[in-house]
């Protein structure tokens, strides 16, 4: 035992020290080349996102935030210089069109008495209304306001939704949360209006506006959603708006590049557009592929190019 932990052992650690410096001097001096024999290269290619063209249908809905609101009110004007000589009603009353609020007496040329009748100009309620006997009016001044018990909804609509709408909306679905049941609104409109003042960049935004039925039990400020159909397009080819540069009736799509070269351009033909999907009537045929973003655009689905959401 005396002779091994004298000899033994330690001839052992030795021979352990020996290989492990052995293998520092090895990894300090003498590494493998191999990994480094070749220059750094790509492990890996970056490609396009690409979508091939199908078919699908197309549904094209605009859908807009508006509010619920009273109808203004109508102006009675006077119809002659004179003056009050009795009045027929009251602020805050009730009157049916046509319902005498006041009677004007003035003068004609050969100095004889001229009676006008001021009238309400539709059913409502009477408001502004403070006519006195003997008070002078002109010619023109208005004299009450009458205030419909109807109402309207508004919404703003943006130049890009307005390309969406291929033909003048004559009706709107309305939702009203918390309300009554969705319901028609008639008579729409679409009255375009200046950028606002002194904002050089801003884009003019129209208004939308319809009217809510009689029947429909509603108050002004309510939020209403409004839906304005714009066509159904079905079996038709579609893309991604993604992939379209432009989306008024014509557009510029991209096939994939060939052989390491340019994207191709090529002009196609649109239809309708649901905000996110666009109907191609001319320019590419199913199967075909494309690129799915315009090259250069953000790669996000929701931020389409030209149509907008």
């Amino acid at each position: 035992m005396g002779i091994a932990r004298r000899w033994v052992f330690p001839i052992i650690w030795m021979v352990i020290f020996a290989v492990i410096g052995a293998a520092l001097v090895k990894l300090a001096f003498f590494a493998d080349t191999t990994a480094e024999s070749a220059p750094e290269q790509p492990t890996g290619m970056i490609f396009d996102p690409t979508v091939v063209v199908g078919l699908g249908t197309i549904r094209n809905d605009v859908t807009i935030d508006g509010t619920v609101g009273a109808d203004a009110a109508i102006p009675a004007r006077a119809a002659i210089n004179g003056e009050v000589r009795k009045v027929s009603a009251a602020a805050g009353q009730w009157v049916d069109a046509g319902a005498e609020l006041a009677q004007i007496r003035g003068m004609n040329e050969d100095g004889s008495n001229r009676w006008s009748i001021l009238k309400a100009p539709i059913s409502g309620v009477l408001t502004s209304f403070g006519l006195l006997v003997g008070q002078g009016v002109g010619l023109g001044e208005t004299l009450a306001q009458v205030a419909p018990p109807t109402f309207s909804v508004t919404a703003s609509l943006p130049p890009e939704q307005q390309y969406r709408l291929t033909t003048q909306p004559t009706e709107a679905s309305v939702a009203i949360t918390g309300g009554p049941a969705p319901f028609t609104c008639t008579g729409l409109t679409i009255t375009a209006a200046a950028a606002p003042s002194g904002d050089e960049g801003g884009s003019p935004v129209a208004t939308v506006r319809c009217a809510v039925p009689a029947d429909v039990r509603v108050f002004a400020g309510l939020a209403a959603k409004l839906t304005i159909a714009g066509g159904v397009a079905e079996n038709v080819l579609v893309i991604p708006t993604t992939a379209v540069e432009g989306g008024s009736g014509t557009g510029i799509v991209y096939l994939p590049a060939l052989d390491g070269g340019e994207p191709e351009a090529r002009e196609v033909t649109l239809g309708l557009s649901d905000g996110s999907m666009v109907e191609v009537t001319s320019g590419l045929e199913e199967g075909e592929e494309i690129l799915q973003f315009v090259p250069g655009a953000p790669a996000d689905p929701d931020m389409g190019i030209g149509w907008g959401g």
